[in-house]
């Protein structure tokens, strides 16, 4: 990993880590050597880390996590220490195994030569195959209290150590190198040398993006900036739109009022229209200004994707708002 640069963060701080983090990994049907219970296939993904403290998936045997265990593996975690266990079964997310009397998940983003974004058939596919496997791991995350072991096969391939000094040596603003590991609905997640970053979606672009995997390749090396660190779960959370200046920060600057500008059309709603004029710098063509006459909706007049010229009615860089114009753009006589 690179040489880290410190660089003061956005003024505007980052959304917490939620518990949907690890929630949308942990979800969506179990499958375990044997079959499991009806009751054990309902499970309890969604309700990872509330209250109750139910425990994210059931398994076949009825284990009971002892203390002893608990105290064998919080051991081996603090000594960074690697276990061999066998994969068990799997959800949509990674692997289940059994460790003693626990049960432990390893996401797929932690298995080692693991195909990034591919489809729900080949992921499903790809992780049965592992079931029955002994697999090398590294814990990530544990808590006894709410009964959760989470397992890297990953940060296991690291020397024992690293990813505590690589932990440590990160701080809020630093600039650092990573490698994409894994593509989600809600982000990107980033090896940063044993430790994986999780840069949320909103924080891939200044501008509008419908699936990480437009922006991003598994395995592609990108430049990244540490928006915070947290120390206890070792989760780091990231940005990559951060390297670049927010455009909304100097809108003022390079637009004025009565300006025509071009734009691609980008979501079309009941009020009206957004048009991308630049990267990240969306403004909204009201209803009231898209066309003269009357028409039942505004994609009776603008479709996603339509290249449009406009008059620029109002500018707003702190609310992030641009006013943009059709209509007066005909009444001018512009046909375009």
């Amino acid at each position: 990993m690179s040489e880290f640069q410190s660089q003061d963060p956005s003024s505007s701080s980052p959304s917490p880590l939620d518990e949907g983090y690890w929630a949308s990994l942990l979800r969506d049907g179990e499958y375990a050597k044997g079959g499991l219970t009806p009751e054990e296939r309902s499970g309890a993904w969604d309700s990872l880390g509330q209250a109750s403290g139910t425990y994210p998936f059931g398994s076949g045997d009825n284990l009971q996590p002892t203390k002893t265990d608990w105290g064998i593996a919080e051991q081996a975690y603090e000594g960074d220490q690697n276990v061999a266990l066998e994969a068990v079964g799997y959800n949509r997310g990674g692997l289940l195994v059994h460790w003693n009397s626990l049960r432990g998940f390893v996401p797929a983003s932690q298995l080692v030569d693991f195909p990034v974004d591919v489809d729900d058939l080949k992921r499903r596919d790809e992780l049965a195959c592992r079931v029955g496997a002994q697999l090398n791991l590294r814990i990530i995350e544990l808590s006894p209290e709410s009964n959760r072991l989470i397992l890297s096969e990953r940060a296991a391939q690291v020397e024992p150590g690293k990813r505590t000094r690589v932990l440590s040596d990160l701080k809020p603003g630093d600039m650092c190198q990573g490698i994409v590991t894994n593509l989600c609905d809600f982000g990107a997640f980033i090896d940063l040398g044993g430790i994986e970053g999780l840069i949320h979606i909103s924080e891939l672009s200044w501008g509008r993006v419908g699936h990480p995997r437009d922006l991003l390749k598994g395995g592609q090396e990108i430049h990244v900036m540490v928006l915070s660190v947290n120390p206890s779960d070792k989760r780091v959370a990231l940005s990559l739109k951060r390297l670049q200046p927010d455009p909304w920060e100097s809108v003022e600057k390079r637009y004025q009022t009565g300006q025509i500008v071009e734009g691609v059309i980008t979501n079309v709603v009941d009020f009206g229209a957004f048009a991308c004029i630049e990267e990240g710098l969306e403004g909204l063509i009201h209803v009231s200004e898209l066309a003269e006459g009357q028409f039942l909706h505004p994609r009776n007049v603008v479709h996603e994707g339509d290249h449009i010229r406009a008059h620029i009615l109002n500018i707003d860089g702190q609310g992030r708002r641009l006013g943009l114009s059709l209509r007066r753009m005909k009444n001018n006589g512009d046909t375009a």
